[in-house]
């Protein structure tokens, strides 16, 4: 988030500071939008004096403006570092702020976040003025010169005046609200009209009448096309997978070669069986032998047949292995993984998927319900999957059935797993993602409102 200024801001490296200074005041004065005032003050500020970050803060805006960004992501932990070192500021005056001299709790992340000196400018409103504190803070890693800083003071004070002398945006504050009721009111009875006339009255129960219609629970989450019954291609052995027979998304036959493991190691060690089993069946021979005038060697004989039936057994076993390396495909379908040069190569366990075969045509939607929009979903309710892709082409479903625990998803959030069965054929392929729109029971319009409301209420008083 934290990023330098490297803005040509369209006045030039002017050699005298007073003439920069009046430029940007002209520019100041005639803004056409109040974004502009922002983006002036923390990027045409570069042109009094040099620095590598600024930052705009208000108390009624938080930090509003950076140098060198265009959209402020106001959860960035940059960003909310930022305004509670602007907050511990607050109306003091113009100053260099830096790691030691920092509000306590902000040196020892100072240099995380920010240069080594900073120059905090206050734009608090002087007295009988309503607006809100504020300030401009800009760093860099040089101190800031006692010139500098008068010059950069008298630029702020500019922009203070600039953003009083802005329009106030109108703003329907509860007084305001209040003192046209009671208007209303003085109005209603000067004229004296009976109480169903009047228009208090009449909104009220255009309101009631309005929150009791009822509406259908519809809540959003993100969907995905799915195989509904894909034939899972595990791993039959643990090796090395060596070369894919198949590309992602070809059709295959049942019966066709889909990958196989490198046999090297398997050769090897059905080598070294095949050769111990034909030891061991060499010493059963010489010991049969000397078994008719030895009875010593007689004794043997039990114990050198059941050593060779552990090496036959061993030798069967890795040519089945050897078998077992060329993986075939098990049913008709189309081969679904992601990019082979990613497996080949790549250790495999015994059991692990590699790829699945789905049959062409067998697609149902799955979607994932956050935890805090799990709405009652019986089987049948309806689904509709808007494809990013394809958006005025919608996917109807029905609900299959729902998950009863909740799953972790990469992004770390817990979510239920919902399926849905098409309605009919669809042309869209297995993989498409886009938003799903499940729709749940008919509820009163009050309660579609203020559902969430009332489930932060009770989740946080526990009442």
């Amino acid at each position: 988030m934290k990023t330098d200024v490297d803005i040509d801001t369209g006045t030039g490296k002017a050699h005298d500071p007073l003439a920069t200074l009046l430029d940007l005041a002209q520019r100041a004065r005639h803004v056409a939008d109040p974004v502009e005032l922002d983006f002036l003050a923390v990027n045409g500020s570069h042109a009094l004096a040099p620095y590598r970050q600024a930052a705009l803060w208000f108390a009624d805006r938080g930090v509003c403006a950076l140098s060198g960004v265009v959209q402020i992501e106001a959860n960035a932990p940059y960003v909310q570092w930022l305004e509670k070192l602007c907050k511990a500021l607050g109306d003091a005056g113009p100053a260099q702020v830096s790691a030691l001299d920092a509000p306590d709790g902000f040196g020892a992340e100072w240099a995380e976040w920010l240069p080594a000196h900073a120059l905090w400018l206050p734009l608090a409103a002087v007295a009988g003025q309503q607006a809100a504190a504020g300030g401009l803070l800009l760093a860099r890693e040089q101190p800031w010169s006692a010139d500098e800083q008068a010059l950069l003071a008298e630029w702020a004070d500019i922009l203070r005046h600039a953003w009083l002398i802005r329009p106030p945006a109108p703003r329907y504050t509860p007084g305001a609200l209040l003192a046209r009721l009671r208007l209303r009111r003085a109005h209603e009875r000067a004229a004296r009209l009976p109480w169903w006339r009047r228009r208090m009255v009449q909104a009220g129960v255009a309101a009631l009448l309005l929150l009791c219609c009822p509406v259908r629970l519809t809540i959003l989450a993100p969907g995905e096309l799915v195989p509904a019954n894909p034939a899972a291609v595990r791993a039959p052995l643990e090796g090395v997978i060596e070369r894919f027979h198949v590309r992602p998304n070809q059709a295959v036959k049942a019966g066709d070669p889909l990958f196989d493991f490198d046999q090297a190691q398997l050769a090897s060690r059905a080598a070294v069986a095949a050769q111990a089993l034909a030891t061991a069946e060499a010493e059963y021979r010489q010991a049969l032998q000397q078994a008719l005038n030895d009875g010593k060697s007689k004794g043997m004989l039990a114990t050198l047949q059941g050593k060779i039936e552990e090496r036959r057994a061993e030798t069967g076993f890795l040519r089945g292995q050897e078998e077992r390396a060329r993986v075939l495909a098990p049913r008709d379908g189309i081969a679904l993984f992601d990019d082979p040069s990613e497996w080949i190569g790549r250790p495999v366990a015994t059991g692990e998927r590699v790829m699945r075969i789905a049959a062409p045509g067998d697609v149902e939607i799955e979607a994932w319900l956050p935890l805090g929009d799990a709405i009652p979903l019986t089987p049948g309710a309806g689904v509709t999957l808007y494809l990013a892709s394809d958006p005025l082409a919608p996917v109807t479903a029905a609900v299959r059935y729902v998950g009863y625990e909740a799953q972790q998803r990469p992004d770390g959030s817990y979510a239920y797993r919902v399926r849905a069965r098409l309605d009919g054929a669809s042309q869209a392929r297995v993989g498409l993602k886009g938003t799903a729109k499940l729709s749940g029971p008919w509820v009163p319009m009050a309660y579609w409102m203020l559902r969430r409301p009332l489930a932060a209420i009770r989740q946080t008083l526990g009442w």
